[in-house]
Order: structure tokens, then sequence, then C-alpha cells
């Protein structure tokens, strides 16, 4: 049974122009312990998408349709009360910059604590010092007692990422939504984070939701893809299949774009063009105007995900594509 199950999520921000769709019928499904790596350029939808999920999004954006399914529980039909106290405790979320997410006059001991303490107020304030500091040394942070009264400006990067993820474990969530986590973090530290994520999942047999645009982080990490482009999932396969055997032109460019060790190219590939503006969006495939297999046949109407083999499903009306 699925941990996460996400059926036709629609997300729209409400502007003078009228409504700009932003997520447009996004289905996902993630198993307990596995990890789903949800990628795509800049403007596809991704932060968007994770925030949904959390019921996270600011005015003036809102979801407008779908579910959210967490163990059966629909999170888009809970109170703000109750999905409050869902939050850390079901669900929670790596936030991509942790400088902007910390809170930079409290020392980070006393954020953790703070977490914790909102979904158990039994515990006392030795009790608390005594988790928030053991959360700390679960994300190898290096002495975690004296760590524990820093202030955030006083950490690396790195150090703050763990924080971050400390803080989103304290309560031991279900399934962990992380956001560019290794965005802003140089490739030892990326490496060192991502071990700690897997060692966690390992450990605790979360569901880890990553939200990236490095197809290196989804090759090391993810066992299932959903590639996204303008508002809608393309292509989603498991990590194998979806490296081995790309299918949407989409994919295919991006996997392309990738420097290879083992191949000697002059100048890498490129996909010409940018994402188009949520309210500028083509009646047909939304990759048409910069797809090099594209006719008039793709400006007709929006593909829908098709089966092309098990487990691995594509939208565009010419797939399987000879790349």
């Amino acid at each position: 049974m699925s941990l996460l199950q996400v059926e036709n999520l629609r997300t729209v921000f409400d502007t003078r122009q009228g409504a700009v769709v932003a997520v447009d019928g996004v289905d996902l499904s993630l198993a307990a312990g596995r990890t789903l790596a949800v990628v795509g350029e800049s403007g596809c939808g991704k932060s968007a998408l994770a925030l949904s999920l959390m019921r996270l999004l600011a005015h003036p954006g809102r979801v407008a349709g779908g579910r959210v399914l967490l163990e059966d529980e629909d999170l888009l039909a809970l109170s703000p009360a109750k999905m409050r106290a869902r939050r850390g405790s079901r669900v929670a979320m790596v936030f991509q910059e942790p400088m902007t997410s910390l809170n930079p006059v409290h020392t980070v001991g006393a954020q953790i604590m703070e977490a914790m303490r909102a979904h158990d107020r039994s515990l006392s304030k030795s009790d608390l010092r005594d988790a928030a500091i053991s959360a700390l040394a679960r994300v190898r942070i290096p002495s975690p007692e004296r760590r524990f009264d820093d202030h955030p400006h006083r950490l690396s990067g790195g150090m703050r990422q763990r924080v971050m993820i400390a803080m989103a474990l304290a309560c031991q969530p279900r399934l962990l939504i992380a956001d560019e986590p290794t965005t802003a973090l140089d490739v030892t530290v990326q490496a060192q984070i991502l071990d700690l994520l897997r060692d966690i999942q390992a450990e605790t047999g979360m569901g880890l939701l990553l939200i990236t645009h490095d197809l290196g982080v989804v090759a090391e990490t993810a066992d299932e893809v959903a590639v996204m482009y303008a508002g809608r999932v393309v292509e989603r396969a498991s990590a194998t299949d979806l490296f081995a055997d790309p299918q949407h032109p989409y994919t295919i460019g991006l996997l392309g774009s990738i420097p290879r060790m083992d191949l000697e190219t002059p100048r890498l590939p490129t996909i010409e063009g940018s994402v188009p503006p949520p309210f500028a969006w083509p009646p047909g495939c939304r990759f048409a105007p910069r797809c090099a297999f594209a006719d008039a046949a793709c400006e007709v109407a929006p593909p829908p995900l098709a089966m092309l083999a098990p487990g691995h499903e594509v939208a565009c009306i010419y797939a399987p594509v000879d790349a």
C-alpha cells in the first residue's frame, strides 16, 4: 500500500489576469521506505507541488482540486488545526535554503525544542533538551551539546542544513519532503547530506519525496522519478529505467545535457528556449514549442500519461521516441 498517494492535484495562483495554474493534474505515488524524485527545470512547478502537499502555500496560491492521501488520510480535507498537528509528526519538510528557514535570533537547540514541544507538551524542559541534543547527534553534528547553544549564523551551510533535517525528523515523521536540500552546498557536503538521508531512511522506513533539478542526485538517491514540465508530469518511471531508456523528448534533452566522463563531446546539447509562463501555456503539448520531434498533431491537445511498459508512463503521442 502506498504511503503517499497524490491524485489529480491542481494548484493555482489568483492574479489580476485570472487564475494561473502552477500544478495541473499531478498524480504521484510513494511507498514507505522508498525515494521518489521530482525533477525538472526552474519554473516547472516542483516547489509549488511540495508546498501544496504541506498546505503551506501563501496567498494568492491555493490548492484548487485533487487529493493528497497520507496513509489513507486526505491532508487537503483536514481542518487547519489538524493539519498543523500532522506537520512534523506525520509529514515534515526540509526547505531549500536553511538560512531563511531558521530564526536568526534563537539558538538551533531552542528551535528544535520548539518543534518537539508543539507535538508533545508533556515533555519537561530537560527532556526536550536531551531529545534535541540527540537529534543533533543523529544527523552527525559534532559536539552536539555545544552546538545546541549556537545561533544559525555561527554554523556552516552544511551544518545548518543538518539542523533543518534534525528539526524535520525530531518527531519521526512517516514522510519527509526535501526541496532542493543540497543546492547551495559544495559537492563534498552534498554527498554527506545525501548519505545521511539514506541512512536515516533505512533506519526508520520513512518515505522520501526529493524535489531537485540535479540529475546526479537523482541517479544516486532515487528509486523512482517523476519528470515535471510546465506544471504536469510528463514521464514517470523507476530511476533505472529512466536513465537507461528515457522516452519523453524533454527527459531525453535533460539527460543529454549532462557531461559524461566516458564520452568526448565538443559541445553539450541544450534544450532551446525556456519553460513557458503559466499564463501562456500552449493548448497542446506544453513542450511542443521546444521539441525537435513535434508536428501539428502535438498542438491539438495535451497528451495524457500513457503506460509504455509496467511502471513506465510517458505523456507523448509519439512515444516510444527513437532518440
